[in-house]
């Protein structure tokens, strides 16, 4: 069986600095072998304690059993607030909840039959796209972007990505997903202003100004469909049911500055997530033809226009998504914070503790998941493969904050891959294999470079 590329292995020990010049890199590159078999391990420096927990009774006290005693980081909110501003991503407490309570009925069952549509039209689009570059080896995470972008632009606001303004934030953003990591180091070191400049920053060169320009173009679509609403013409999409969804407890809603904040998380979590896992799938089925086989199979025996209905019988491709959510998590790592003093198997924990949650160790642990670095759908259906699941899944969070969009996530994967397998051949080009490295999200360093090949009619 061919395995998809491994982070790369560093020593189990390596000086401080040494491992912040490789953090301020790339933060998967950082990580030593020894965390994908540690049940928890502490990481000191003179600035900060972290804690990595992998055991997976911690992650659900952290998560699950008692989530308001470990609220988001402030040091990493510090890095998402020039785009994310005040969003449902990045509050805690009160403010959290009260949004919360106005965004999750737009993402509800029902609500999730009324997005179909326009997922599949963006789906088509897509394939439509790739087929003018048929028998060409192009670079896919640009396409999957274009095609997520599309999704998110269709069942948000009713505009394809060919919208003036939706183009513009669509290349905006590419801008910024590039030059902003995940994660850096002044997340964590609280470096004073006065120090040289070549000390790491908060914000790579040019973050803030690209960061203003997309808030201002989605203040702009945001204000216009306040317009349309007061008219009562607008259409009846996720913006709107957000927009007109009133908080139960206040009765309050959204204002133009607020929904400017959760149109912003709404775009990174639906589009720059959704790129990465379907960029990230399509290359494991290229190195696995007889996977891809498969789902290609179960995509052609669909109605030529499937309805939401049909996505129930794509059972293997809906694995394949998963498996491929395993290994590359769009969201590597999330972190949390201690508010009293605690204890973590045994070893005291002092307030103001990092607790380190991490689907990219968690999904390839070998205490959790047998032969883990291996691409293996057929796993999902089984017995250890479910348990390994409930102890160590997590590419939506969990608890309380697990993802509003999680099933609008699922529903896109699973219903861009039928469209395009069912199209398309998907090949690898051996001189160039994918390195992951944490941007935004998990994406290629150099991109994932695919042979786009019909299939017959």
């Amino acid at each position: 069986m061919t395995l998809p590329p491994k982070p790369p292995a560093r020593p189990d020990k390596v000086s401080l600095w040494r491992y912040l010049r490789l953090f301020r890199a790339d933060i998967l590159s950082a990580q030593p072998a020894k965390l994908y078999h540690a049940w928890m391990a502490e990481f000191r420096t003179p600035f900060f304690t972290s804690y990595m927990c992998n055991d997976p009774q911690l992650v659900d006290t952290v998560l699950k059993d008692r989530p308001n005693d470990f609220p988001k980081s402030g040091r990493v909110r510090e890095g998402l607030v020039p785009l994310l501003g005040n969003s449902v991503f990045v509050t805690n407490g009160e403010v959290w909840k009260r949004q919360r309570r106005i965004i999750d009925p737009a993402f509800e069952g029902g609500r999730l039959r009324d997005t179909f549509p326009a997922m599949l039209a963006a789906a088509e689009a897509a394939r439509m796209r790739l087929a003018k570059n048929a028998g060409q080896t192009i670079e896919i995470e640009q396409e999957t972007s274009h095609a997520a972008a599309d999704a998110i632009f269709r069942t948000l606001f009713s505009i394809p990505i060919e919208h003036e303004i939706a183009a513009e934030v669509f290349a905006q953003f590419r801008r910024y997903q590039r030059n902003q990591p995940l994660l850096n180091l002044a997340a964590f070191l609280p470096l004073p202003r006065w120090l040289p400049g070549w000390l790491p920053r908060a914000y790579p060169r040019g973050t803030r100004a690209t960061a203003r320009s997309i808030r201002a173009l989605i203040e702009r679509l945001t204000a216009a469909r306040q317009a349309e609403i007061a008219a009562g013409t607008a259409p009846d999409d996720l913006a709107t049911k957000i927009m007109t969804t009133a908080d139960p407890l206040t009765g309050e809603r959204f204002d133009t500055a607020e929904m400017v904040d959760q149109v912003a998380i709404f775009f990174l979590a639906g589009h720059e997530t959704s790129a990465s896992a379907l960029a990230w799938t399509l290359y494991l089925l290229a190195t696995h033809p007889g996977a891809q086989d498969r789902a290609a199979a179960e995509a052609a025996a669909l109605p030529d226009r499937p309805q939401m209905a049909d996505m129930s019988r794509l059972r293997f491709t809906r694995d394949v998504f998963r498996e491929a959510l395993r290994l590359y998590p769009p969201v590597p790592m999330m972190v949390r914070e201690t508010v009293q003093a605690e204890t973590f198997r045994g070893r005291p924990v002092a307030p103001g503790a990092q607790v380190v949650l991490s689907p990219w160790h968690l999904h390839r642990h070998d205490r959790i998941w047998a032969d883990p670095d291996a691409f293996d759908p057929d796993r999902w259906q089984t017995g250890a493969g479910r348990q390994a699941a409930r102890d160590g899944f997590l590419p939506f969070s969990a608890g309380p904050r697990v993802c509003t969009g999680a099933g609008f996530a699922m529903l896109e994967g699973v219903l861009m891959l039928a469209v395009l397998l069912r199209a398309f051949r998907f090949d690898p080009d051996p001189a160039r294999v994918p390195v992951p490295v944490a941007h935004l999200t998990v994406r290629a360093k150099d991109g994932i470079w695919l042979r786009i090949v019909p299939r017959a009619p």
